[in-house]
């Protein structure tokens, strides 16, 4: 009897356990599944965010490149090396005239004049309170380089001599202005610088000194302006 009970038992028990056996297959395969399951959605979650990922690293490059760009550009600043080009052609440009005061200080004033004629260069005579008529400075100084028509001053020692008034009267305007400027000597125009000069004071011969003016009246209906009357 003993042995039929348990044999019974162990029978009921083998079903009993084959049960329980069969349900914790079921289960583990569902729980498997649920955990499946759950990593499936998770790989897809993180696949998904990988898809996603490409999206914001563009953005993150566009901005990490652009400063580079920025950078190359204001490192190449080019304008400084167009100067030393300007300066140097600026320097050839007023070098090797080979046009320079002539060495007039010590020598007459006219003869000093006459030398910077011959170079068609300009003066200007400036007589001081002293005696004689020799130059004793000049400006620009002798030797400078100059350009052609530049007009040299003249520092003369003493006054400014007497000069001779030429007879203007009937020569063209030009010419006696040309004229009056040999002498030394500048014209006035009263009524213009063109025609035929009618008059003039002073006369010819006149009392006159290096640097006075002469005044002169040229062209139609001038002879009908009032004589200038030396002042007493």
């Amino acid at each position: 009897m003993t042995d039929t009970n348990t044999g019974r038992q162990e029978a009921v028990g083998g079903r009993d356990g084959a049960g329980p056996g069969r349900a914790s297959i079921v289960l583990g395969g569902g729980l498997a599944a649920v955990l499946l399951a759950a990593i499936g959605a998770t790989g897809g979650w993180l696949l998904a965010g990988e898809d996603d990922a490409p999206d914001e690293n563009p953005l993150a490059v566009a901005t990490t490149t652009a400063p580079p760009s920025e950078r190359a550009t204001a490192s190449r600043p080019s304008t400084g090396r167009a100067t030393p080009t300007a300066v140097r052609t600026s320097a050839t440009a007023t070098k090797g005239t080979g046009l320079t005061v002539p060495p007039v200080v010590g020598t007459d004033f006219e003869q000093a004049r006459d030398m910077l004629r011959e170079r068609r260069l300009g003066w200007r005579l400036v007589f001081g309170g002293g005696s004689g008529r020799t130059v004793q400075s000049s400006t620009p100084a002798v030797g400078a380089e100059i350009t052609r028509g530049t007009t040299v001053q003249l520092q003369v020692a003493g006054p400014a001599p007497a000069a001779e008034v030429p007879d203007l009267i009937g020569a063209d305007c030009a010419d006696a202005a040309d004229e009056l400027v040999e002498e030394g000597l500048y014209p006035r125009y009263v009524t213009g610088r063109s025609g035929k000069v009618s008059r003039q004071e002073p006369a010819e011969d006149g009392p006159a000194r290096w640097n006075d003016q002469v005044s002169i009246w040229c062209g139609a209906g001038s002879a009908e302006q009032p004589t200038v009357k030396p002042t007493v």
